[in-house]
């Protein structure tokens, strides 16, 4: 049921967008050099690599210079990728991958193997569903680049506290997953968002 879900919904999403899908693109492309989507490797259900899509909201290349954004005003961002990232409108080419079957609505964020790699046994268990869109880990710190913005070393602040915290919220959902949990889980992420 909720992989039929997963699927209607976000074709319905797509055609519905599609439009402003265009007119994120056009902004992207006049505003800087390189291609409208980002593409990366993450890992997904049973520890499998896949590409993840975002909008990009980087100067081309700047992923070479640290995987984490750091801060409001990270100098690799574009004017229209701030836009974006703010409204969580660089994600919707994960719709692409929800189609695709890498990727569910709702389900823990994935993750690059970088920081998989360092994952215990017991935080494995996250990569025994399909990763989602969003979550509650999403929510809880959907500024946390501004929290790593306060550290003298945002990748170690990112490895010893912010990942181990938002992989115990995703062993949580996972515990208690339900379609009323999801549905839960989307509704508080627009809440979010409209902050």
């Amino acid at each position: 049921m909720k992989r039929f879900l997963d699927f209607s919904c976000s074709l319905l999403a797509l055609i519905v967008l599609a439009p402003l899908w265009l007119l994120i693109a056009l902004a992207i492309v006049l505003e800087s050099r390189g291609g409208v989507l980002y593409r990366q490797s993450r890992v997904g259900r049973n520890g499998r690599d896949f590409t993840l899509y975002k909008f990009r909201t980087m100067r081309t290349g700047s992923d070479k210079k640290g995987l984490l954004t750091v801060g409001d005003r990270d100098s690799r961002v574009t004017k229209v990728g701030y836009f974006l990232r703010k409204y969580k409108l660089d994600e919707f080419p994960q719709l692409i991958n929800i189609i695709k079957g890498d990727m569910s609505i709702v389900g823990p964020r994935p993750e690059v193997r970088k920081y998989v790699d360092l994952y215990t046994p017991e935080q494995r268990q996250v990569l025994t569903v399909r990763p989602g869109l969003t979550d509650y880990a999403s929510i809880r710190y959907v500024h946390e680049s501004e929290i790593l913005a306060h550290s003298d070393n945002p990748e170690q602040t990112y490895i010893d506290e912010v990942m181990p915290a938002k992989l115990a919220l995703n062993l949580e959902y996972i515990q208690h997953q339900s379609l009323k949990e999801d549905f839960k889980l989307i509704f508080q992420t627009f809440a979010a968002i409209v902050r």
